[in-house]
């Protein structure tokens, strides 16, 4: 006796995806000292994992990120992901250059960091926030018309929310 189950494959449950920041943001660990070997063998351990985005690096900001870019490992299924920040205020996306940077890295994904509470906005930043805004949707809708997959990392987004959910959920929405 047999037990077959038909899957309804339009009510599937929504497929997680899994991101990792270990070669960025795990390096900033006192004693973490990534080459670009490490980085680009790391890579490929995360990739055979199933690992589905690997966050190399930020292009720009030392010679061993821009390195790991260039040599451009090869992954069989995870998307390297180059990671930067939105524009800066006050200028347009196309003359920024740090979305420069991370459009010649030739990554296929880009993660781009975004304030999401209002405090940081207007003392970190030193902008209103409806620039910031700005600088979220400008700095988005110019990777993704270069072909890159664009995702937002929505900085201190529960202090936001806590602090003005109205600004924090206006900023994922821009």
């Amino acid at each position: 006796m047999g037990f077959t189950q038909s899957v309804d494959e339009s009510v599937a449950a929504p497929r997680i995806y899994l991101y990792d920041s270990t070669l960025r943001d795990g390096q900033q660990t006192q004693g973490i000292d990534f080459s670009v070997g490490d980085k680009l063998a790391i890579a490929r351990e995360l990739d055979h994992l199933g690992i589905d985005y690997i966050e190399a690096g930020w292009p720009g900001a030392n010679p061993t990120d821009d390195a790991v870019f260039a040599a451009a490992p090869t992954l069989q299924r995870a998307r390297l992901v180059a990671f930067g920040m939105t524009r800066r205020p006050g200028r347009p996306a196309a003359d920024d250059p740090g979305l420069a940077r991370l459009l010649a890295s030739q990554a296929p994904a880009i993660c781009l960091v975004g304030k999401t509470w209002d405090f940081h906005v207007t003392v970190a930043l030193r902008t209103t926030l409806d620039e910031n805004l700005a600088m979220i949707e400008d700095s988005l809708a110019y990777c993704q018309a270069a072909g890159r997959e664009v995702l937002f990392d929505a900085e201190h987004f529960f202090d936001g929310y806590k602090a003005n959910p109205d600004y924090a959920l206006a900023c994922l929405e821009a």
